[in-house]
């Protein structure tokens, strides 16, 4: 690889003007429509975008909803969980999980994470599980499964729900008893989110929850509209979530663009891996045997406290990173109440002082994927 001296252009961790650049004409008529129809809720793209979704996951019910952490929540309301019941969750992740289960009076019940892939480890939720668990909620991070097979078994076992965080990995597929199915259809209910960084995202806020029983996606429905089934007659305790009309057209834009996206990370994340290996300390993403990656992160583990000084010097040269996630949620000081402390979690809390993500998106080049790698290469030279 020859060094260049500067980032052929401006870099980003998720280039969303040059997508929509590239999908304007599309885009720009798909809102246009909605504009002129002025049904801007509940208008038809919406149901027109969950029936298309619905075929692309091969699953039978989407419920679209106002975002990724209401699509958590009215899953776990539509279980008919009661206080104190708890709640299996990763403490290497994103807050929304444990945070619905504590909004709704429910326990979170924090487990380890696989020290490569990143994902729920299944021997630490087993050690989790006491008479009050009531659920599992597997977390699909940075683009890659959690080991479907494994929870779903040990959830039949206890007879637990599974509630698959997907917000990560839409697209990807996990091997389940020899198939290979969409990522979170193959647990009691998977969720999503449509925010703007996702590998399938809207212009603002918008989720979904995909499901394949038919009576739980009723009730999922009349929790994301108040409770009711119809107009005036609230059967339940709802609430208020919906994705609207022009979110929807523009995501029924992008779903068709979805498979060409992933290719473009994944031959990202194939060409990130061929330019960084050998160097000492700096660990590429495994991948899981079960489960495809659609690169949602291309997340790399530095060892030997050098992540700092690697970012300082990538963001020198004109390239971005981020830390998915510096403190694992057992920290935090939201959930100091359950009583973990330092220590509770090893793994987890040494990823947290280890990850960092490269730039990867639907749009970037392999002069770019190049130049990162260069510099990265540098840092170490």
């Amino acid at each position: 690889m020859s060094a260049l001296a500067a980032p052929p252009v401006k870099l980003e961790m998720v280039d969303l003007k040059r997508q929509y650049q590239r999908l304007k004409p599309e885009i720009d008529a798909a809102m246009a429509e909605v504009l002129a129809q002025t049904a801007f809720i509940n208008g038809p793209q919406v149901k027109a975008f969950a029936t298309e979704l619905a075929a692309y996951l091969r699953c039978n019910h989407v419920v679209p909803c106002a975002n990724g952490t209401d699509a958590l929540q009215i899953v776990l309301m539509a279980l008919g969980l009661e206080p104190g019941d708890e709640v299996i969750v990763p403490a290497f992740n994103y807050v929304a999980t444990a945070e619905v289960i504590g909004l709704l009076k429910l326990k979170p019940v924090f487990c380890e994470v696989h020290p490569e892939l990143f994902t729920l480890d299944l021997a630490s939720a087993e050690a989790a599980l006491t008479g009050r668990t009531r659920a599992i909620m597997p977390v699909h991070l940075f683009g890659q499964c959690a080991p479907m097979e494994e929870v779903l078994a040990f959830a039949r076992q206890h007879n637990l729900y599974v509630v698959e965080d997907n917000a990560q990995a839409i697209g990807a597929e996990v091997l389940v008893q020899g198939q290979w199915q969409r990522a979170g259809t193959v647990g009691t209910a998977g969720t999503t989110s449509f925010f703007p960084s996702k590998n399938l995202g809207c212009m603002g806020d918008g989720g979904a929850v995909y499901l394949n029983d038919d009576a739980l996606a009723e009730r999922i429905r009349m929790m994301a509209n108040h409770g009711q089934r119809q107009k005036y007659s609230y059967e339940l305790i709802g609430c208020n979530s919906r994705l609207d009309t022009l979110q929807a057209a523009l995501l029924r834009v992008k779903l068709q663009h979805l498979p060409q996206f992933t290719q473009t990370r994944q031959a990202a994340a194939s060409r990130y891996d061929e330019l960084l290996q050998g160097l000492p300390g700096l660990h590429t993403p495994v991948r899981a045997a079960h489960s495809t990656h659609v690169f949602h992160q291309y997340t790399l583990r530095a060892e030997g406290g050098q992540r700092a000084a690697l970012q300082a010097h990538l963001q020198a040269a004109g390239i971005p990173t981020m830390i998915y996630y510096p403190s694992p949620l057992h920290l935090q000081g939201a959930f100091a109440y359950l009583g973990y402390g330092p220590g509770s979690f090893p793994v987890a809390e040494r990823l947290s002082g280890e990850v960092f993500s490269l730039p990867i998106h639907s749009e970037i080049t392999e002069e770019e994927v190049a130049y990162i790698a260069t510099q990265v290469r540098a840092f170490f030279a």
